[in-house]
């Protein structure tokens, strides 16, 4: 029998590069802090933790296929109807959907340079072509994205805050996108990182209320603190969420995922609490960092984005932080390539972070 395969690939397939997640290991040392993957240092909340206990009980039993309870209490906590929500395994999965329902062989989808790197894999996963467009000092620029717009555009990815840059685009440039986007092009803001810049934004339920061709995507992994169970939602005008639910699987989600994410969304007293820690030592890393000569961005997520003078620099930093059992995150692969993305931990985490870097760079200084 051969050993090659006659079986082929669809084409875009083997163009997908494989997402690296961020690392979580140190060669030779058993303690470390993990800064790579933008976790909430402070875990889920105690009332989602006791969700799943009471949860594990019902493990033989199949879930409920339309998320009715889960899809209630985000509805009841930010005021949307529940009917235009829709629950996937983590908000990956409801991009996933969007690409796989509204975009295909022969179209065109946008991303702006520093977007989240699952962007490309979706849109060549669904057969269509990705369309990187420019930023500017690592902000989007709204007026390149739409100078990007042709005939064959469907989709337009928008991260924000942006990860791994953490900057934000001001609400005006946000709503001056989604009037200008043509209404057959599906305008996604993948609001991930949105509860870190203030409890009071909702511009995205308002366009997605305002607009046909809005989805607002958010997740339980990042303030939520459920990363390990995936779980994430959208929010979109009811024909583009009906479109969406009939490819989704009916038991993407179990009862473990649905019970904790719908405690974990009753809580927003942890959540409130996790945004205010997490905005004191953002700003004070943002400083820290500024004050000893290392770039960054004021970032409105759960991490900053350090800037050195060139690639060798970073990735020197980024030995010297591993050394001293910190993990942070290179972002080359997003075309930063001299920078680190380093999560806001707790108090301890931040100051041993700068700590490091300003000695590091104390003694590149003194090289």
């Amino acid at each position: 029998m051969s050993d090659q395969s006659s079986i082929q690939p669809q084409p875009g397939i083997m163009e997908i590069a494989l997402y690296v997640s961020g690392a979580a290991k140190v060669e030779g040392r058993d303690q470390v802090v993990k800064l790579s993957a933008n976790e909430n240092p402070y875990g889920p909340s105690d009332k989602a933790r006791e969700a799943v206990t009471r949860a594990a009980h019902q493990m033989h039993r199949y879930p409920n296929t339309d998320h009715a309870g889960l899809r209630a209490a985000i509805g009841e906590v930010h005021g949307l109807d529940p009917d235009r929500i829709i629950c996937g395994v983590g908000s990956d999965e409801v991009l996933q959907f969007a690409a796989q329902c509204f975009a295909g062989p022969g179209d065109e989808v946008i991303m702006t340079e520093h977007g989240f790197s699952m962007y490309p894999i979706l849109t060549r996963a669904a057969g269509a072509t990705p369309i990187t467009v420019a930023e500017d000092a690592r902000r989007v620029n709204v007026d390149a994205t739409l100078d990007a717009v042709t005939e064959k555009t469907r989709l337009v990815f928008l991260t924000n805050p942006g990860n791994p840059t953490g900057t934000m685009l001001p609400e005006a440039d946000l709503r001056r996108l989604a009037e200008a986007l043509p209404a057959n092009i599906l305008l996604i803001h993948d609001g991930a990182y949105t509860e870190f810049a203030g409890d009071d934004f909702r511009l995205d339920f308002e366009l997605a209320d305002a607009f046909t061709n809005v989805l607002s995507t958010r997740t339980f992994s990042k303030i939520y603190g459920l990363g390990g169970l995936r779980i994430g939602w959208g929010y979109a005008p009811r024909p583009l969420i009906d479109v969406m639910n009939r490819v989704r699987q009916p038991f993407n989600l179990s009862v473990i995922q649905l019970a904790a994410a719908e405690a974990a969304m009753r809580d927003q007293s942890h959540v409130a609490r996790c945004r205010a820690d997490n905005a004191k030592w953002r700003a004070w890393l943002q400083q820290a960092l500024t004050d000893i000569g290392v770039g960054c961005d004021e970032s409105h997520a759960n991490f900053v984005l350090a800037r050195f003078a060139d690639e060798a620099t970073a990735n020197a930093c980024d030995e010297a932080l591993k050394q001293d059992g910190l993990i942070v995150r290179r972002v080359a692969g997003y075309g930063l390539p001299n920078c680190l993305r380093i999560t806001v931990g707790d108090e301890p985490s931040c100051r041993r972070v700068a700590h490091v870097i300003g000695r590091f760079m104390a003694e590149r200084g003194a090289a």
